[in-house]
């Protein structure tokens, strides 16, 4: 079972930029493709991009494209998302989470993870 856990959530004024982290560790943990999800308050969980264990990445969330970068250490296997020029509707709790099955493509279905981490809070003032 994949473990999983995420960091760097904050407090950031529009424009600026944060850069979220997230440890995973587990048998196989190399062969598992990451995902990076976000809730904003009432809205349902939406997947923002993910890399397989491949490292070919997807970006899911249209509004992401050209601000937010996923990418994988592939020494210790840890999750990041660069966000640049922050929106106040990326306001959201941001989660990683590990995909169910090894050597898979990704995927946009929060269904389709396995395992998660607890989540980080973004904020994005305006």
């Amino acid at each position: 079972q994949i473990q999983v856990a995420e960091s760097g959530g904050e407090l950031v004024q529009a424009g600026g930029s944060l850069r979220l982290s997230c440890t995973a560790s587990g048998p196989n943990v190399d062969v598992y493709g990451m995902g990076w999800f976000r809730q904003a308050p009432g809205k349902g969980r939406e997947a923002v991009s993910c890399i397989t264990w491949s490292g070919v990445k997807s970006t899911y969330a249209a509004s992401t494209e050209g601000r937010f970068t996923i990418s994988r250490n592939n020494m210790d296997y840890s999750l990041h998302l660069q966000m640049n020029n922050l929106k106040p509707e990326d306001t959201a709790i941001y989660y990683c989470a590990a995909h169910s099955r090894p050597f898979h493509g990704c995927s946009s279905s929060p269904e389709e993870y396995a395992s998660w981490g607890q989540g980080t809070q973004v904020t994005v003032s305006s």
